[in-house]
């Protein structure tokens, strides 16, 4: 392994202060709107349709661009990171990884993240690149700044749909984070223990993991992902991944930035995670989930 690439919401900064200030902009308690949120998740939809719930017919992207014109707009600083991930980061560059850091994010974001001086050698959003997940384009454009062969390079991240099929579709290797509504909500299921390489529950797992010697290392890579005690389970069969899911809103910011922008069925009562092929989530909108 050379490269790590990491998501951003809900891998490294916490969607809070994202779907707080939503909350403060409708006027509504932010209890609500998680509340919201999960449900959102548990069905399978855009967390962004929280929102819609609350305000139906309101266009997500007009109401972020109308929310920065008021000066309410992006925020993000270190109380937003997760706390391992300075940690995990400078551990696993000080093992000569190449890091970098790349999601779903407003190009503010962007400014906002490389302000912080993570311990990275490349933080990019994909606004700065003009694709989004899941598409293909926005893997080629992980490729090209990994400087590493697509199974030399991992991508980690929390939603299955945005992050782990996709990346594992264009040949990299992947690891799947039990954080966030969809990390959580999907960690066990069937097609996420199959595709995952690995899957961790900090990000000071995988130093561990990737470290020691090139061979340890291979042999870490091919050993088959982790399967955790899950209870027996009987929920219907699940869809394949080709399925399409409901169509996005487009005109919203990138998906990342849309705050939890994790979409998901609860593995116990709904059968199949959010599906690979599902536009990119409306992450420039909440991408205030930094801000949030």
């Amino acid at each position: 392994m050379k490269t790590i690439v990491f998501d951003i919401g809900e891998t490294l900064v916490r969607d809070d202060r994202l779907w707080a200030s939503w909350a403060d902009w409708l006027g509504v308690p932010p209890h609500t709107v998680s509340a919201l949120v999960g449900a959102a998740v548990a069905q399978g939809r855009d967390a962004t349709d929280a929102l819609r719930v609350l305000r139906p017919g309101m266009d997500v992207g007009e109401a972020y661009q109308a929310r920065a014109a008021a000066g309410r707009g992006e925020h993000l600083d270190e109380t937003d990171l997760y706390p391992d991930v300075r940690p995990a980061l400078a551990e696993l560059r000080a093992l000569g990884l190449r890091v970098v850091v790349a999601g779903d994010r407003t190009a503010r974001a962007g400014e906002l993240l490389r302000a912080l001086d993570l311990p990275a050698d490349l933080v990019v959003t994909s606004e700065e690149w003009g694709v989004a997940k899941p598409g293909r384009e926005f893997f080629a454009r992980v490729l090209e700044v990994s400087g590493a062969s697509p199974d030399s390079t991992l991508y980690v991240g929390d939603h299955p749909a945005d992050d782990l099929f996709p990346a594992k579709s264009c040949g990299l290797r992947a690891a799947h984070i039990r954080r966030g509504p969809y990390g959580h909500w999907w960690a066990d299921h069937p097609d996420v223990l199959e595709t995952a390489d690995w899957r961790v529950s900090a990000l000071t797992e995988l130093p561990a993991l990737l470290g020691g010697t090139k061979t340890k290392r291979r042999m870490a890579l091919a050993a088959p992902p982790e399967r955790a005690d899950v209870p027996e389970q009987t929920a219907p069969a699940a869809p394949s991944r080709e399925e399409t899911a409901p169509p996005r809103d487009e005109t919203a910011p990138p998906r990342d930035e849309t705050a939890v922008s994790q979409r998901g069925t609860a593995p116990q009562e709904q059968s199949a995670p959010p599906q690979e092929g599902t536009p990119p989530q409306d992450d420039t909108a909440p991408s205030e989930r930094a801000q949030a």
